[in-house]
C-alpha cells in the first residue's frame, strides 16, 4: 500500500472502537452522506491532469473515466432513464446481470473526455439529491429492488453510500490521492462490510464450532468486531475474547479491499500491513474469503 503503517494489534480494546454498526440514519442524514461523498468524489476529480482518467483501477477492465460513469449510470437509472445497449461482446470480466447492466453505461462514456464525464456526474448527483429531497416518508420505508434483494429505499439509498464512496476510494488508489477518510461514507461501509464478517466466517470459511475471529481494524474510524462459531453458525459476539483463535489485524483501507475484490489475500500479507496473531493457517483461510461483492 501506498499510505499508511504497520498494523499491530491492540493490548487493550477502546469500547468506543467495538463494533462497527451500520448508522441509523435518517432520510436527511443519508442525503447529506451521499452529498459528503458525491461532493468529495467531484472536488478530487476535478483536480485530475487530463491524463489520469485513462489511468487502470483495480477493477478489471475499468479506469478511472469507467468508474464515474457506472456511478453516473445508477443514478441516471433511478432517475427514470433507460440503460443504453449493452456493449457486444461483453467483456469477459462481467461475469453478472448487474454487471452486464453497469457495463453498457460505461461503454456508452469510454470515447468522453474526462471534463465531460465530470460535468454530467456533477449535474446528475445534483438531480439526484433534489428528487431525495422531495420524497416522502412513505417513499423511503416502501420495499423494492435492491442488490441485496428487495429492501425498504432507505437501506438501498444506504448502499448507494457505500458504493459510492468505494468507487471514489478506487479513483483515489489509482491516482495516488487520499482522501474523504473518516466521514459518513467511510462509517456506513465499514459498517455494512463488517456486518458481513459472520457470513464469510460461518458459510465461506466454516471452522470448527468454538473458533473465533477477531478483526482489528486500524485508521479514522477504528474498529474491533468478534465473530464466533457455534452450531456451524457464525454470529457477532458482544465483546472480544481475550484469546480468540486468531486475530487479524489491519488498516481499513486493506479492510474494504480484500472485502470488496480490489486485493488478494497474498497482496494484502505481502504489504506488510496485515497481521495474523494465533492461528495464522485460519487467519489466512479467513482473508482468502474475504471478498463478498458479486
Amino acid at each position: 500500500m501506498k499510505n499508511g503503517g504497520a498494523a499491530h494489534a491492540r493490548t487493550a480494546v477502546d469500547a468506543s472502537t467495538y463494533h462497527a454498526i451500520v448508522p441509523d440514519y435518517s432520510p436527511e442524514e443519508t442525503i447529506a452522506a451521499l452529498e459528503e461523498v458525491w461532493n468529495a468524489t467531484g472536488q478530487m476529480l476535478g483536480e485530475l491532469h487530463p491524463d489520469a482518467w485513462d489511468l487502470a483501477t483495480d477493477c478489471p477492465g475499468w479506469t478511472v473515466r469507467d468508474h464515474v460513469s457506472h456511478m453516473i449510470g445508477t443514478e441516471l437509472g433511478l432517475l427514470g432513464t433507460a440503460s443504453p445497449p449493452p456493449p457486444e461482446p461483453m467483456p469477459e470480466y462481467v461475469h453478472n446481470p448487474i454487471g452486464q447492466s453497469n457495463e453498457a453505461w460505461v461503454e456508452a462514456r469510454r470515447h468522453l473526455p474526462g471534463t465531460e464525464v465530470l460535468a454530467e456526474f456533477v449535474e446528475v448527483t445534483a438531480r439526484r439529491l433534489e428528487e431525495l429531497r422531495s420524497m416522502t416518508a412513505e417513499r423511503w420505508a416502501r420495499p423494492g429492488w435492491s442488490p441485496i434483494g428487495e429492501a425498504p429505499y432507505a437501506e438501498f439509498m444506504q448502499i448507494r453510500i457505500m458504493d459510492c464512496w468505494v468507487h471514489e476510494q478506487d479513483i483515489r488508489w489509482a491516482v495516488d490521492r487520499p482522501g474523504d477518510r473518516g466521514g459518513r461514507g467511510e462509517r456506513v461501509s465499514l459498517g455494512r462490510l463488517t456486518a458481513a464478517m459472520g457470513f464469510v466466517v460461518g458459510r465461506q470459511v466454516a471452522p470448527e464450532d468454538g473458533t473465533t475471529v477477531v478483526f482489528d481494524l486500524s485508521g479514522p474510524v477504528p474498529t474491533v468486531l468478534a465473530v464466533g462459531m457455534e452450531g456451524k453458525r457464525a454470529s457477532e459476539l458482544p465483546s472480544p475474547p481475550a484469546e480468540p483463535s486468531v486475530r487479524i489485524a489491519l488498516p481499513a483501507e486493506h479492510f474494504v479491499r480484500l472485502t470488496c475484490g480490489r486485493e488478494s489475500s497474498e497482496a494484502a500479507l505481502a504489504s506488510g500491513e496485515v497481521t495474523l496473531l494465533a492461528d495464522e493457517e485460519l487467519g489466512r483461510r479467513v482473508l482468502g474469503a474475504m471478498n463478498i461483492m458479486v
